[in-house]
């Protein structure tokens, strides 16, 4: 009899473990730990892109060190991932590019020349099929540059700094794509 209360305690601190490393963000679910190029990257905070009254995405901000400063966070060279879910069929492929072109443009003031070959290479990466459910890691790696991911594989990688600086700021800029969003990364 002892065993068997033993063995349900365990079973419910591991089952409460479990639930504790997840995060529930609108239709998503979000781990509490991320791991890319051997850098673990820890849960910051997350929210829900939205556009009018439609729910487009969940995403989440993972760094080496919680922090709730978006300049810090942007300007800080050192590996940290957002972590896209799409949760609605209304994002297609040219949306998504749409939406890169813009945020480029507030995140670096219109002052895209310097980078506008890299940003090219970034928005081929969102040039196959997108749908409901896929998931994209933005991860920037330091000394190596941004590496994005579609559904765990592997779509390319872009170096420097600067660049990094400059998408980082499409979610974390003065100007963010959704002040909400933003605030939810930044744990807020």
């Amino acid at each position: 009899m002892k065993k068997t209360i033993f063995a349900f305690i365990a079973f419910l601190i591991v089952g409460m473990t479990a639930v504790n490393a997840q995060h529930e963000v609108g239709a998503a679910t979000l781990p509490d730990t991320v791991t890319f190029e051997g850098q673990e990257l820890m849960y910051n905070g997350a929210g829900v892109r939205k556009k009018a009254w439609f729910k487009l995405y969940s995403g989440g901000l993972y760094l080496l060190q919680k922090s709730s400063n978006a300049y810090d966070i942007r300007t800080a060279d050192e590996s940290m991932a957002i972590k896209l879910q799409i949760t609605s069929g209304m994002i297609s492929s040219k949306k998504m590019i749409n939406a890169v072109d813009e945020g480029f443009e507030k995140s670096t003031k219109g002052k895209t020349a310097p980078i506008a070959t890299k940003i090219e290479t970034f928005k081929n990466f969102f040039s196959d099929e997108i749908n409901d459910g896929d998931i994209f890691d933005i991860v920037y790696i330091k000394d190596k540059g941004i590496i994005v991911y579609k559904n765990g594989t592997e779509k390319g990688v872009i170096p420097g700094f600067e660049f990094k600086k400059a998408l980082f700021g499409i979610w974390l800029g003065m100007k963010p794509a959704d002040k909400k969003l933003k605030r939810g990364m930044l744990g807020n």
